[in-house]
């Protein structure tokens, strides 16, 4: 088995990455979540600097959490909170991050130490990439 702890995290990143803005709705993250085999996605402002993320159980927990009207109209009323909800009332802001030259062994410390599901990958604050746990997974340890 290849041991790549010490290799950088740019070996495995996914560089090829689908950010959001903080204005998109969460009907439109749900969306962009629906059409890509993703689960995560970093929250970026318009120079691509990385704000938070925001997650596919972030869009479950809103999503059935809003039940906050109990009649017929119950689920038109709660799909309109929904569709008015933005990324930025969402969003888990000030999240860690990694440069790609950082090893993947600074990676699974972070992921073992904090249990995120995901890391944006930046350099001097702009999105370059992802990595996650599966990453390393099938990357590193997988034959």
């Amino acid at each position: 088995m290849y041991n790549c702890a010490s290799d950088p995290v740019s070996k495995i990143m996914t560089s090829d990455v689908i950010c959001v803005s903080p204005n998109q709705t969460m009907e439109e993250v749900e969306r962009v979540f629906n059409e890509n085999a993703i689960n995560h996605l970093p929250v970026v402002n318009e120079n691509r600097e990385i704000l938070g993320m925001v997650s596919k159980s972030d869009v479950y927990k809103v999503s059935y959490g809003l039940s906050v009207f109990h009649n017929r109209y119950k689920k038109v009323y709660n799909q309109s909170l929904f569709r008015s909800l933005l990324v930025s009332d969402v969003m888990t802001e000030n999240v860690a991050s990694l440069s790609k030259d950082k090893s993947i062994g600074v990676a699974i410390g972070i992921f073992k130490e904090n249990l995120f599901r995901a890391l944006p990958i930046v350099e001097d604050k702009v999105v370059v990439g992802i990595v996650t746990p599966i990453d390393i997974i099938s990357k590193c340890v997988a034959p």
